[in-house]
């Protein structure tokens, strides 16, 4: 998902076509490298021959290997037409032209995405599909996974939506006319085990509550679009089983939350709210630890965009904490910090080898804030307005 919105914040910025193709029959496509036999289909028996089974010649819907040899068939397709394809993401390839302008593809399982300068290369790559596949071409794109895509060429912006999608879980779970709140968490409201059902009576009442069918449903709508949505998501998801980086906000673990938000000119591409997996013993290693993580989503985003022909040539990473900052820089052994796992310190690395900048940014403009703890409805429509959330 992530370089999916890293392509279309690409495609915004340069004002590039973009263009949805869908495969059809995908798995059907796919070479077997093995010798694989069916029973005969049910209605199809051959008279006679009922005991007989089928050689497959071609993959099916349903086999274990069918997806592997679906991607393997595209790769190699597109591997003959030149095309390169993405270390940090091989459901990416690029390829560039004479006259300097390039071609982007996104694959996501039989759904395509194709961003370029020249809309007649484009056409070119269309066709190529379409003589090797079984394809319908659905023109400028308009929605992928779910999400509404809305283009203002003229202004380059690109807006992504999932409008309908959250609609229709308001109707699944009849709550088309409730109330809105400002905030999607209360800042007085915690979830702990000792609220989980005790009794027989209670656990038979809970089973019929779909729960983990809301949780699941809103996890697709954060994990798309809505991140202003991420901490109460893993907030609630901690008891999909059985029904909470403030320092120590699980209250069952102890354990505090890593946030992060990653802006690519002037788009949000990529976010993450999640319980650390240790039990920091400070702020400010909770916070160290949260620096950590999100360096390896720079570099990792550095990488990508190097592929698809965007280096950075600066990249900063922001933390509200000027003590995890200076934890980070100072490579010198030090007693308080020796209980720290190794892995922890990769960020040391990256900053003595100028892999990125880590930069003081006050709290009050971090929009990372509403990832690790409740905010209040001010500071969320703050947060909002930074990763360009509208509404």
């Amino acid at each position: 998902m992530t370089s999916i919105r890293t392509v279309l914040g690409i495609v915004a910025a340069e004002n590039l076509h973009l263009e949805q193709l869908d495969v059809k029959t995908t798995f059907l496509h796919g070479d077997l490298e093995e010798e694989l036999y069916m029973q005969q289909p049910e209605g199809y028996e051959v008279k006679g021959k009922e005991e007989m089974v089928c050689k497959l010649k071609k993959s099916l819907y349903g086999l274990k290997q069918a997806p592997r040899q679906w991607y393997k068939k595209f790769d190699s397709f597109m591997m003959e037409q030149g095309y390169i394809r993405c270390h940090s993401d091989h459901c990416v390839y690029t390829k560039k032209f004479e006259d300097g302008s390039y071609i982007i593809l996104c694959l996501y399982v039989d759904d395509m995405l194709v961003a370029g300068k020249n809309m007649q290369e484009i056409k070119v790559l269309k066709k190529q599909l379409s003589e090797s596949f079984d394809m319908k071409d659905l023109g400028a794109a308009r929605q992928i996974l779910g999400m509404r895509i809305t283009r203002d060429r003229k202004e380059q912006k690109l807006t992504l939506s999932q409008e309908e999608y959250i609609k229709k879980v308001l109707d699944m779970f009849n709550m088309q006319d409730v109330k809105p709140v400002g905030t999607p968490l209360a800042g007085h409201f915690k979830l702990s085990k000792e609220q989980c059902p005790m009794t027989e009576q209670e656990r038979n009442q809970m089973s019929k509550v779909p729960y983990s069918s809301a949780v699941g449903s809103l996890m697709y709508a954060m994990v798309c679009t809505r991140l202003d949505i991420a901490h109460t998501v893993g907030a609630v998801s901690r008891f999909m089983s059985d029904p909470d980086s403030d320092m120590a906000g699980d209250v069952d673990n102890r354990r505090s939350t890593t946030g992060y938000i990653y802006i690519i000119g002037g788009t949000t591409v990529s976010w993450i709210s999640r319980l650390q997996k240790l039990v920091a013993l400070s702020t400010i290693e909770a916070e160290y630890v949260a620096a950590t993580e999100a360096s390896k989503e720079m570099i990792w985003l550095q990488q990508l965009l190097e592929e698809l022909g965007h280096k950075q040539e600066e990249c900063k990473l922001h933390s509200d904490s000027q003590s995890a900052i200076h934890l980070a820089k100072n490579s010198a052994f030090h007693s308080r910090t020796k209980h720290i796992q190794l892995r922890y310190h990769f960020i040391r690395t990256t900053l003595e080898e100028d892999k990125l900048k880590l930069e003081k940014i006050h709290t009050s403009q971090n929009p990372a804030d509403m990832m690790t703890k409740v905010v209040i409805r001010d500071k969320l429509k703050l947060c909002s307005a930074l990763v360009g959330i509208r509404g």
